[in-house]
């Protein structure tokens, strides 16, 4: 890789983690699209993501959760299966074009309805155990399908359910990337024994970038700001996802 392919890369890679961040995510749909585009190899494109991810959403987390927004008691129903679920999504060998599309299609609707509907930030109940667990299950699931850490599809549904506040709903999705993102990492590596060192840089520009977005997202900005942010984030990890369904 060139001196000037990679400074692209990182500016790109920062850019991501920054606009993620703001909102509780760590990127890795946005990684993974940079890479892609760099025409780089996907043994090497997976476990670089998902080591970009748990460095950002660390970063979130904390940041989130030191002014308050996070909340134990939504986050653990959801995380109970959905750690082991990422791991049978991984695993799973099937035909993903017509998935990718719904997924998509999905994410892109979602991401409407914020920039149409953000100014509503009220909480009308919480989920129960018994919608909330297998919930989280499915969630698992996706992650482990479309390598990500599930916070692109936790995230809305907590808005739209009206589950969470828009804050809240980052704290606590930035910490069910971090725990989707551990599991797939220790299993990529248990499988390929490839460990990305090439990606130190990237890692570097991710954390300075994760540092400045979570801190914009977690105190400075409104939530009216964070919805539509995160209706750029749906909209841009929508978009990829129909643009690869055909690869």
């Amino acid at each position: 890789m060139t001196p000037d392919a990679l400074i692209l890369m990182c500016v790109a890679i920062g850019g991501v983690a920054f606009l993620y961040s703001s909102v509780g995510h760590a990127g890795a749909s946005g990684y993974i699209a940079v890479m892609s585009l760099a025409s780089m190899e996907p043994v090497v494109i997976k476990p670089t993501a998902l080591i970009l991810n748990i460095l950002v959403a660390t970063i979130a987390i904390c940041q989130f959760a030191s002014k308050g927004h996070f909340s134990w008691k939504l986050f653990w129903p959801f995380a109970l299966l959905a750690v082991p679920m990422s791991f049978v999504g991984g695993f799973l060998d099937l035909p993903t074009a017509a998935f990718k599309v719904v997924v998509g299609l999905v994410l892109i609707l979602s991401a409407l309805r914020f920039i149409a509907y953000s100014k509503d930030d009220s909480v009308a109940n919480e989920p129960s155990l018994f919608v909330a667990i297998p919930t989280g299950a499915g969630l698992g699931l996706l992650s482990g399908l479309t390598g990500t850490g599930g916070g692109i599809f936790l995230t809305p549904l907590l808005l739209t359910m009206r589950w969470a506040t828009a804050k809240t709903a980052a704290g606590v999705s930035a910490l069910f990337i971090l725990a989707n993102s551990i599991a797939g990492l220790m299993g990529n590596f248990a499988s390929t024994h490839n460990f990305p060192t090439f990606a130190v840089p990237f890692a570097v520009v991710a954390v300075c970038a994760g540092l400045a977005g979570s801190y914009f997202g977690s105190r400075v900005l409104p939530h009216t700001t964070i919805k539509r942010l995160l209706a750029a984030v749906l909209l841009i990890a929508g978009t990829k996802l129909l643009m690869t369904a055909a690869t």
